[in-house]
């Protein structure tokens, strides 16, 4: 059963891809997966923040960009800025200090509306998945093949939907804390 192999590998891509975004949702705790992917315009190119320096942590609230070429700098502080994440931007000598503000109940109970969002986009996207095997699984001539393949599936959502609401719950935990 081809559609149950392929079924799985898309749900688990879509499990990944969710861990992905959750790391993106700015908590208490900095991590350079916040900052990473911002897009810089330097040297007529648009490049990505890790591309032009590296991103350290420096506890408890700080992220340090160690930028590669001075030069960069001000456009590297512009782009963070632009990106509207809430954090503070700092120039310094040969890097930009990146500050996160202490945590507000409202922007906490804001993050755990977006956490919750993205967990239900991907759980809709993973419906029109099982659909599409489901449609291909009832093509099957033999019922049986029919059925233990509709409850295969079924197994496949309930843990896809389990370990999501269980990186919902870990992320949400994080804001609290």
């Amino acid at each position: 059963m081809n559609q149950l192999k392929e079924f799985e590998e898309k749900t688990t891509k879509l499990l990944e891809a969710l861990k992905e975004e959750l790391l993106s949702f700015r908590t208490d705790r900095p991590t350079a997966k916040i900052i990473e992917n911002v897009k810089v315009e330097y040297a007529g190119s648009v490049l990505s923040l890790n591309q032009l320096g590296s991103i350290n942590i420096d506890p408890p609230r700080d992220l340090i960009v160690t930028v590669w070429d001075r030069g960069a700098i001000p456009a590297i502080v512009k782009a963070i800025e632009a990106a509207n994440l809430g954090l503070g931007v700092q120039p310094e000598a040969s890097l930009v200090r990146v500050k996160f503000p202490p945590m507000t109940e409202e922007r906490k109970q804001i993050l755990q509306k977006n956490i919750k969002s993205a967990a239900e986009e991907k759980k809709i996207k993973m419906r029109l998945i099982r659909d599409e095997a489901k449609n291909s699984i009832n093509q099957e001539g033999d019922e049986d093949l029919k059925f233990r393949g509709k409850e295969e599936i079924q197994k496949i959502v309930d843990q896809f939907n389990q370990k999501v609401d269980d990186l919902v719950e870990g992320k949400i935990g994080e804001l609290k804390k």
